[in-house]
């Protein structure tokens, strides 16, 4: 791989690195954000974690030091969160992530299973509500986090394209298979991305059947191998008409045969 090889940032949740059985190496390259790499010849640099909305990735980017080394260098932003700010939430995203902090463990461990088992029949129920119910986070702070990570980027790398993900569909038994905030997100999303420049990539429409099929993670939410090569492949096509024509270096210039005419 040349120096001159795109550099691919990519904030994202745990689509991004969970395979059709359990969570894979960042570096795997069956993985939907090294497929769209080595489309565009280049290399992914990942900042995801498990749950994550469009808030975690902001304050990670803004608070992880290693991935500031890589900013001077990236070519592209793909904005790869949003999906999980659309699940249900009965109890708020700050007091869930408080569960692993309880003490004493046996506390810990009866509060998380109280609340796995309460979820999908709260989540149906709180679905009968104006609007659906509360979802991890609203879609006014999703986009007003996606532009807090945008801006964040393209103050360093000004210029770059911007793809953000749209967020996919579920069948998760742990959540009821409920999904009533997905379409005020994706709307919010679509709004934002048209207003700011960035391009879309509609997950529903690239994996939606592949979910609803069952032929993903037997999670409901998680694709399989099928929808990883699917969705990197589109991205990186996405990317390539967006992403600069290296220049041809002097080495790399075709000579012709010795002893043409000319």
């Amino acid at each position: 791989m040349s120096d001159s090889a795109p550099v691919l940032l990519v904030l994202a949740d745990s689509l991004a690195f969970h395979g059709p059985e359990r969570a894979e190496p960042a570096n795997d390259p069956r993985l939907w954000h090294n497929v769209a790499a080595a489309e565009v010849h280049g290399r992914a640099e990942l900042l995801a974690g498990y749950g994550w909305t469009a808030r975690h990735a902001w304050y990670a980017l803004t608070h992880d030091p290693r991935i500031w080394s890589v900013l001077p260098s990236v070519d592209a932003l793909v904005l790869g969160v949003g999906g999980m700010d659309t699940l249900p939430a009965p109890l708020p995203t700050a007091l869930r992530d408080l569960i692993p902090a309880l003490r004493p463990d046996l506390v810990r461990r009866a509060v998380r299973t109280g609340y796995l088992s309460a979820l999908p029949k709260l989540a149906r129920g709180l679905a009968r509500l104006p609007g659906g119910g509360p979802v991890a986070l609203p879609p006014r702070l999703t986009v007003r986090y996606l532009e807090e990570c945008r801006h964040a980027v393209t103050i360093i790398r000004p210029g770059i394209p911007v793809v953000s993900l749209l967020p996919s569909v579920h069948r998760a038994p742990a959540y009821g298979e409920v999904h009533t905030g997905r379409a005020a997100a994706e709307q919010a999303t679509r709004v934002w991305a048209s207003q700011v420049g960035a391009a879309t990539l509609d997950l529903s429409a690239l994996v939606g059947a592949h979910i609803m099929a069952g032929e993903g993670n037997a999670d409901g939410i998680h694709f399989g191998w099928w929808g990883h090569r699917t969705v990197g492949e589109a991205l990186g096509e996405l990317l390539a008409g967006m992403l600069p024509v290296p220049p041809v270096t002097r080495s790399e210039v075709p000579r012709p045969p010795r002893g043409a005419g000319g």
